[in-house]
This record gives structure tokens, sequence and C-alpha cells, in this order.
């Protein structure tokens, strides 16, 4: 059946609306504010073939990976029936790290021709603020087995023929610090899906089961004829490029991801040999999370544009070596390996880029996310509480002007958390949230500036857990441009004496005393 130009379109962007809309559900109804204001979570919809059919425009990092790890998600729940939900946070099945837990439930349809017909799947990813292990907020500074970053979830059933599985939720909730959040996050993530369910019965009913699943299959084919259609464009050639995290947490040596880039008019390939071998902190990522990764460098460097989607990647070859930092092998720390690896897998991959299509791609940004999690008990409630937060900073200079001041690049999508939630929420104060007070990178066109932020804790004891990085190796600028200011991790005592910390770790702060993130600026792009 063949889907015409005017149907095609509309079919995408109902279904791109459709995944907008679960999202929106997804944070209206969510518990903590993680989700609720900082939108750390994704929404997807997939054809009966687990192929990305449509996404909405929330966190790179998930989607990415999402993507690439469905089908191993579906192989291992076996055939779904209607009403089932499967839930599911295990790195080496799922693509993420333990806190991103992963929602799946079938879409079937019934129709006078089929009757009871699977059309796709609807997926949902979301931060979850804690799934239990040694730290609170389950992003341990220096963990060195997964085991120690929290509950692992495979493929499950939450939900089964409708029915909600009480003895799975109750499992779940055993082992983490704040039951009450977790058990509102997943109600969300469940309404989110539903909400997704209906919206896409109504499609198929609007325009027919056939003319969905056609359209499904026309807008992957529409994504790869305008993915081709840009290599053609780009200067055929070898580009290599490299670039280091600062550490892995548990030695001071640098780990570098190098990668190889291939362009064709018919394919383009990264490969990443040479890169350093799965080290003995979290920052290993599984190959999804580093999939993710370069496949947003990509599309930076093609079209924004493009739908992201399972079409755009037909024309896309990426080799991991197996055993490598960025493919590690059961039971490697992962943890840092979606929110930092993943960072320096896309500086790396627009480094190479850069050499292809100069005018298109931007110095390095800050090249981290400057995760902070902060956990204890809430004097004011007696009750434990988890606080998890990524910290925007410095844009690399652009090729058409400067890097913007304190924003969330590459691989995160999230808001912050507003001050006002925060100190509502948590038993914490924000003594200072501000740029920093040194410029960018110098070039034709400057990095954007980092921020200071400065949590005050209120708690008895608490514990801190800090996963950042570009301490030691600055943001790279291009073209003649200066390099970017790297970060500074402090801690500062009720008597107010700062001490510098590493990137990665793990701390006890007591009441009073501070934590402050100043997080890296931007390189300049172009000669001053």
């Amino acid at each position: 059946m063949t889907v015409d130009p005017i149907t095609l379109e509309v079919l995408r962007n109902a279904l791109e609306a459709m995944a907008q809309e679960m999202g929106a559900v997804l944070k209206l109804t969510a518990f903590s504010p993680n989700i609720k204001e900082r939108m750390d979570a994704s929404t997807a919809i997939f054809d009966a073939r687990a192929q990305l059919v449509a996404q909405a425009e929330h966190v790179p990092v998930h989607l990415g990976a999402m993507m690439r790890a469905m089908p191993a998600i579906l192989a291992r729940s076996g055939p779904l029936e209607a009403g089932d939900v499967i839930v599911v946070n295990d790195p080496f099945v799922g693509g993420a790290h333990l806190p991103d837990i992963t929602l799946v439930a079938p879409v079937h349809i019934r129709d006078a021709q089929h009757g009871d017909r699977l059309v796709g799947y609807l997926a949902c990813r979301a931060h979850h603020s804690d799934v239990g292990g040694m730290e609170p907020g389950s992003m341990p500074g220096r963990s060195t087995e997964v085991f120690q970053e929290g509950l692992i979830i495979p493929p499950v059933r939450l939900v089964r023929a409708g029915a909600e599985q009480a003895d799975v939720m109750a499992l779940i909730l055993a082992n983490v610090r704040t039951p009450e959040e977790r058990r509102g996050d997943l109600n969300a993530q469940l309404a989110c899906l539903r909400v997704g369910a209906r919206r896409l019965a109504e499609i198929a009913g609007r325009y027919g089961a056939d003319t969905l699943v056609a359209g499904f299959d026309a807008i992957l084919d529409y994504s790869e004829r305008r993915m081709r259609r840009r290599l053609a464009e780009l200067p055929p050639g070898t580009y290599v490029a490299e670039d280091r995290l600062d550490d892995d947490g548990t030695s001071d040596e640098p780990v570098p991801i190098r990668v190889s880039v291939t362009v064709s008019p018919e394919r383009l390939i990264l490969d990443f040999a040479g890169t350093a071998p799965q080290r003995a902190g979290n920052v290993n990522a599984v190959a999804p999370m580093a999939q993710s990764a370069a496949f947003f460098a990509v599309k930076v460097l093609t079209d924004p544009t493009l739908p992201p989607n399972a079409g755009v990647l037909r024309a896309i070859e990426i080799r991991i070596p197996e055993g490598s930092v960025l493919d590690a092998r059961h039971p490697a720390a992962v943890c840092a390996g979606n929110t930092e690896t993943t960072q320096r897998v896309c500086d790396t991959v627009l480094r190479a880029f850069a050499q292809v299509a100069p005018d298109r791609i931007p110095a390095a940004s800050q090249g981290t996310m400057n995760l902070i999690g902060i956990g204890g008990r809430d004097p004011r409630t007696g009750r434990s509480y988890t606080y998890i937060e990524t910290i925007c900073g410095g844009q690399g200079g652009r090729p058409r002007g400067p890097g913007m001041d304190a924003v969330q690049v590459n691989m995160t999508n999230t808001l912050n958390t507003p001050v006002e939630s925060l100190e509502i929420a948590y038993p914490l104060r924000v003594e200072r949230y501000e740029l920093r007070d040194v410029p960018g990178g110098g070039g034709l066109h400057p990095g954007g500036r980092g921020v200071v932020r400065a949590l005050r804790v209120l708690d008895h004891e608490a514990r801190v857990s800090l996963q950042t990085d570009r301490r030691r190796h600055a943001p790279y600028g291009l073209h003649g441009g200066e390099d970017g200011r790297p970060g500074i991790n402090r801690l500062v005592d009720r008597n107010g004496a700062a001490r510098t910390v590493p990137g990665k770790g793990s701390h006890g702060v007591g009441a009073d005393e501070m934590v402050i993130v100043e997080t890296p600026c931007g390189g300049g792009w172009g000669a001053p």
C-alpha cells in the first residue's frame, strides 16, 4: 500500500504531536521534581518490528539508546498481549543506566479485516531520583560494578492484561529510598502510555489501520531518502578525531575516545577503534548509549530538521569495539557512561565532523552533565529524600555567532529545577545560582559561560555524589579559537573553609555545609 505525500505529512506530524502529548501527561502527573520540573524523561513510538517511528523532542541520550535497545527488550520479554506493560532498567538490555526506568506497551487495534492486530509499541523512559544502590540518588561517584548502582530490573511485566502486578511493584518499591515518589512516577509513566494508546487508536480509526502501518514504513523511507541526499552533499574521505574524559573516578588516568569517520555518498561509517578499553570506574557505556551520542552528532552535521527515526540510521554504520569503554561487558559500572561518556562521544564525533563541514560544527560545549545527587533524611518530615540534577554550562562558539551562556548541551535536553521547587521539596537552600565571572574561550565567536550552583545542606547528615567532567581537560576551541574554561567542584564547611574535590566522587556533608559546582565554559570558534 502506498501513502501519498500529504497523508505522509499528516501522519508524521500526528505521531510526533502524540509523542509530545505523552510527554506532557508524564510531566504533569509525575511526583518527583526531577520529572515534573526538569522533564528528565522521553517518549517514543515504534512499529510492530520495534523500529523507532516518531519521538518527542526530549532527551537525546534516552531516545537514541531506546532506538537501539528496543529489539533486545522485546526479545527478552517474549510476545506481549493487549494490556501488558513491560518495565526494565537493566543497562545490558535496555541500553541506559539503572535510574532510567523504561516502560513499554504494545498497541493492538481491532478492525473487521484483521481482528486484534498489533500495530506498534509505545515507550517512555524516565530518570527516577533513586533506585537503591550504595549512594542516595543511585549515581555514585566511584562505583566499580553495576550491582552497587541500584536495583536491576530485567524486562518483566508490571501490568499483565490490564492488571497491575502488585508483587512486581512491591519488589521495586522495597529496594528504593523514596517508595512513594517512585510509585507516583511509575504511575505517571503508565498514564502516559494509556494516553498514547488512546491517541494511536484514534489515528487508526481516522485513517484505517492499514494506512497507519503503511505510513510507518513511508515515514522511515522518507527519512532515509533525506539522509542519503545530505550524505551526497558532503566531501568524501576519512576524518579522524580524539578527545578524552578526565578520568574514570578510580584513578587520574585520562580515558581516550577515538573515532574515524568515513564519508561516502552511500554511507557514513563511524569506527571507534582505538578507544580506551573498559575501565574499573563507572564511565563505561553500553553500546546503545554510545550509538545515541553518535546519532545526535550525525543530525548536527547533516540536517537537524530530519525526523529522528530508524530510517535515518539505514545509511549509517557505527562500529564499536566489544569490551571497550563504549561497549562494556557485564557487570561493569555504567551510571556515568550515560551522563558523561555520551557527552565525550558527541564531542569527539563533532570534532571529526568539523573537518567535513567547518561551517556547520560549533566548538566544544561544556561536555558534561555536571550531575549532582544529594540524599539523606529530611528533618522536616523524618523521611528519606533524594535530589538529582544535571547543571547547565557554556555552549561552544558557533560558526555564525557566540556560544550561549548557561544551557544544557548535546546529550541532555532537560530543564533546571526552579529554586522555589527545590527548596520546598528538599532540605536544601540555594545560596548562589549565577553565571561564572570568567569568560568562555576567546575567538571570532567566543564560547558561552558556565554557571555557579551553590547548595547549602540543611539535613543533619547527608551524602553528596558528583559525576562531572571537563575539570582537567577544557572544552576545545575550533579553527583558531581558544579552549574554554574547566569546571570546579568545591565543598564548604560550616566555618566557610572551602576545598576543591575531584570531578567524580561521593562525600559526607553535615548541616549548614555547602557543595558548589562551577560548570565549564565553551570553547571559542575562529581566531580572535
